[in-house]
């Protein structure tokens, strides 16, 4: 009975935990990493059709995004999620691979151009719908035989439609173990999401720390000072550009511009328009409204059961095609636009930086956390002047943050939700998701605070849930940087290469007993490889 950490440890994104139970292997998340990337995430170290069973926090693409690439390398059992997860990741892996196809896409034209070597895309749209095919939704509070000597049951966590924590009932040797995954811990007093669900009895807890170091503060009137940034930047004549998740967040400015709407709170502009510039984030949103009765808390599903939609209003435009984004900048009234990606990585809002930045009248509202490394960060701490599509872009516009607004708990929070498991014979706390040093300062303050015993692990350590010990420590490198800053992160070529070795790996220890001429066809087909490859 193992448990390994494979990524987000000491890092905010990446989660991938691999648990060993008997001769059964379990994921638990298997996400992509996001962002500047500090520590290198651990290979899984067998094949991915050696995993029997995936289970899934949440949709986000730094818990789900590399499901498609286990898919594509031979993975074939369920993905176990919510519905709610289930149906956001019919999009948002959708999403991702498009973008993978679209980056490949254009690094081959340049390739071609120069003479470099031809770049592969992590995955496919086609492997993101054969990931698809194999989710397996669950309610809420509902026991899920994994397999033989494991249950799971998925707990609302209120960070995300469809968010849970993961409480897992594993069986090895006459012993039994729980474990529990926070997944991401939802901020309380959110809009449209439940407050996170308690959970009481646990042996080992694997707890994230995104906001581990820090609090929120005093919860702000979410209402009023988007209010205040609106009604002063339409009375400078400047658009309100907000960079804003595709899934999650731009949901909740909805909920919020909804109210200001209703309470006809902006005086001389009452007619504004809000344009949401994602067809991602207008898919999540049709899902939204669908999933109300199972994810929504009491003030919004009264609303729903009014009659009263809580995210749509009077002057909302959707934009979907290439053509209704272009039109947006060509129109000069004052206006709100929601667009993605969140951290400025990508995507549209790329574009409207591009037409706004430059504009002392307008306001980039930063309403989500920026990692490291990205354009969102490089704004919020000051950067003056920008690169984008080829061009430098002086930075005139006001940048503001709306304080508070996290989808994530504080430290406040995060300790809250831990202390349910105080006097349940809680054994040891894994503290991962979070930055390098966070998760060291939230793993002590577990220790400090609640009398835990915590730790930090590095990506690649591996505990023995048996005998309560350490079999590896993980890698504690740092990834050097090249001279242009970057640090250097593993060629996806080469880890598919890896991966079908592993795979190669596993069907040789399956041959196994089978007839002496089976076994030497496959030794002689693989020796003949080896010689081509050698030579």
């Amino acid at each position: 009975m193992k448990l390994r950490f494979l990524g987000a440890a000491h890092e905010v994104t990446g989660s991938c935990y691999l648990l060993t139970v008997g001769k059964t292997n379990i994921m638990i998340d298997c996400g992509m990493e996001q962002g500047r990337d500090i520590y290198e995430n651990q290979p899984l170290p067998i094949a991915p059709g050696q995993v029997d069973c995936i289970l899934l926090t949440h949709a986000h693409i730094d818990h789900s995004g590399r499901i498609p690439l286990m898919v594509k390398n031979g993975y074939k059992g369920p993905v176990i999620s919510t519905d709610a997860t289930a149906e956001l990741c019919g999009i948002m892996l959708r999403d991702s691979a498009h973008i993978q196809e679209f980056e490949a896409e254009w690094r081959n034209r340049k390739a071609r151009r120069s003479g470099a070597e031809e770049y592969e895309p992590l995955y496919t749209v086609a492997d993101a719908d054969a990931a698809m095919q194999l989710f397996a939704p669950v309610a809420y509070g509902q026991m899920v035989d994994v397999t033989e000597g494991v249950k799971a049951r998925f707990v609302d966590v209120g960070h995300l439609l469809g968010s849970a924590s993961i409480e897992l009932w594993v069986a090895e040797e006459d012993v039994t173990k729980k474990l529990v995954f926070s997944g991401d811990v939802g901020n309380d007093n959110q809009p449209l999401l439940r407050d996170p669900q308690q959970i009481q009895e646990a042996d080992y807890l694997v707890i994230e720390s995104t906001y581990g170091d820090r609090s929120h503060g005093e919860r702000p009137d979410y209402v009023q000072e988007l209010t205040q940034v609106i009604q002063t930047t339409f009375d400078r004549g400047g658009n309100v550009v907000i960079p804003s998740f595709a899934v999650g967040r731009t949901q909740e400015m909805l909920y919020f511009l909804r109210q200001i709407k209703q309470e006809r709170r902006i005086h001389g502009h009452g007619d504004f328009e809000v344009y949401v510039d994602s067809p991602l984030a207008v898919e999540a949103t049709q899902i939204f409204r669908r999933q109300w009765e199972e994810c929504y808390d009491e003030q919004a599903r009264a609303l729903v059961e009014q009659g009263i939609n809580p995210l749509n209003f009077e002057g909302l435009k959707l934009s979907v095609t290439s053509d209704d984004s272009k039109a947006i900048n060509f129109d000069q009234r004052p206006k709100v636009i929601l667009s993605a990606s969140g951290m400025c990585e990508a995507g549209r809002i790329r574009h409207h930086l591009k037409h706004n930045l430059w504009r002392r009248e307008s306001t980039i509202l930063f309403v989500g956390y920026q990692s490291p490394g990205t354009l969102g960060r490089a704004l919020v701490e000051g950067a003056k002047q920008v690169h984008l599509f080829g061009e430098t872009i002086e930075v005139k516009a006001q940048i503001q943050v709306l304080a508070g607004v996290s989808g994530h708990a504080d430290c406040d929070g995060l300790i809250r939700w831990a202390k349910g498991f105080q006097q349940n014979g809680l054994k040891q706390v894994f503290v991962t998701h979070g930055e390098d040093t966070v998760c060291d300062v939230f793993a002590n303050r577990l220790e400090s605070q609640l009398g835990y015993q915590a730790t930090a692990p590095y990506n690649g350590a591996e505990y023995d849930l048996l005998s309560d010990v350490w079999l590896a420590e993980g890698n504690k490198e740092r990834i050097q940087k090249n001279k242009q800053g970057a640090t250097q992160t593993p060629n996806p070529t080469y880890q598919r290469l890896v991966d079908v070795g592993n795979r190669m790996m596993a069907l040789i220890q399956a041959e196994k007993g089978h007839p002496n001429k089976e076994l030497a066809q496959l030794a002689s087909q693989l020796e003949a490889l080896c010689k081509k490859w050698e030579n």
